[in-house]
């Protein structure tokens, strides 16, 4: 019972922050519109709204935070496993060289037209995170398939698409799509639309079904390869299983928004304190974290400098540097 009203507290939490948030901007939108304007479309009444504040509410600030909501899910759940996984207590969802790849290919869009105009931005950020994660699966089966051999593959790919990145915008972007792209790489959710939140929320649920149901297995992960095979674990089989999922939802989110770092990799270890190292209770209650925190961590982005707005990916930096310092001083002589 304590367990479930945990979980209904934490659902009601990130409802109610959702709603708040959305209420918060130069306009002057009390909840009830935000209810109000949700059931309406949901075809339950009419809001009452005029139909500037409706688009608003459902057009612009909607699908932003429901956005923020799921990319701050994902990218802890991706973080919680990726540690887990690689036994890495600094592993994060980026440590498969999915964003460089990602920035890279978005780049590519942006700067040099690849794709003809037949590529968005996201969908060349995805194809790039798709190429990056490729390469590091090819070098880690070449140098043995062992997890520092992957861990070192994707700082490899890391790097080399970071360098592909910096060497096109230098040679070939002026000064205003420099400035469109560095926005972007930092990390930005003003483009949200429909589209992204339902495109971003199916990859969620498949990554939190595919890694819920390996989470004993993750347990297992904890003690070393070794015990986990003398265990019954098909190690190989896992580790591919969920370096695909985890790669999967991690491009899907970038290729969104941006390379948003420290939100997968400050909140496993804040949620550890409270859970345990348990993936069964970790896994939810991880996701719950970032999707409220990065809520807050948006707003806090496009409202503290107004009507100037601030990437999201420097605020969670500015954020996730001391509170990632507090959970290590914390849990210093814990394993993660």
């Amino acid at each position: 019972m304590t367990d479930a009203l945990a979980w209904a507290a934490g659902l009601v939490l990130l409802c109610v922050s959702v709603a708040v948030a959305i209420t918060i901007g130069p306009a002057d939108i009390a909840v009830g519109d935000v209810w109000a304007t949700v059931a309406a479309h949901l075809g339950w009444g009419h809001s009452g709204l005029s139909p500037i504040r409706d688009g608003i509410v459902w057009n612009l600030r909607l699908p932003r935070t429901l956005l923020a909501a799921v990319c701050g899910a994902g990218l802890a759940v991706c973080g919680a496993v990726m540690q887990s996984l690689l036994r890495n207590p600094l592993a994060d969802p980026f440590v498969l060289g999915v964003s460089s790849g990602a920035s890279t290919g978005a780049v590519l869009v942006v700067v040099l037209g690849a794709g003809g105009g037949l590529l968005s931005v996201s969908g060349g950020a995805f194809l790039g995170a798709a190429v990056s994660f490729a390469l590091v699966l090819l070098l880690s089966h070449t140098l043995g398939g062992t997890t520092d051999r992957v861990v070192l593959a994707g700082v490899a790919a890391m790097q080399l698409f970071s360098a592909l990145t910096s060497f096109v915008v230098l040679t070939a972007a002026d000064a205003e799509t420099t400035r469109g792209v560095l926005f972007w790489l930092l990390g930005s959710l003003s483009g949200a639309g429909w589209t992204d939140v339902h495109v971003g929320l199916a990859a969620l649920a498949v990554c939190l079904l595919v890694c819920a149901g390996y989470a004993r297995t993750l347990d297992a992960f904890a003690f070393g390869q070794d015990a986990a095979a003398s265990l019954g674990v098909h190690v190989a089989r896992t580790r591919l299983v969920l370096l695909c999922a985890t790669a999967l939802l991690t491009a899907v989110l970038v290729s969104s928004a941006g390379a948003i770092g420290f939100v997968g990799l400050v909140l496993p270890h804040a949620t550890r304190v409270l859970t345990g190292p348990g993936h069964t209770r970790l896994l939810p209650a991880t996701a719950l974290a970032g999707a409220v925190f990065l809520v807050w961590v948006d707003t806090l982005a496009r409202t503290v400098l107004d009507p100037q707005e601030v990437p999201v990916g420097v605020v969670t930096s500015l954020i996730g540097v001391p509170a990632f310092v507090v959970v290590l001083y914390r849990g210093r002589g814990a394993t993660p």
